[in-house]
């Protein structure tokens, strides 16, 4: 996926790009969201900004919760 680093990427940019990497590698969230944390913001989490940090958080928490939901 094409990254454009003149602007904020959205919470659905990182969804997509997360159940891309779980799907492709054959791993659960915790997974996919180390590798997109080396992948795309190489370890720093400020490298892309504030926002699109907070945004893949997002993400990253609604999986967590559909995760979990479901063993309550």
């Amino acid at each position: 996926m094409t990254i454009n680093h003149a602007g904020i990427l959205k919470k659905e940019y990182f969804t997509s790009y997360l159940t891309l990497i779980m799907n492709a590698h054959g791993c659960d969230i915790d997974a996919a969201k180390q590798y997109t944390l080396n992948r795309l913001f190489g370890g720093d989490m400020t490298s892309m900004g504030e926002s699109t940090y907070q945004n893949f958080l997002l993400a990253v928490a609604d999986f967590q919760h559909l995760c979990c939901e479901g063993s309550e």
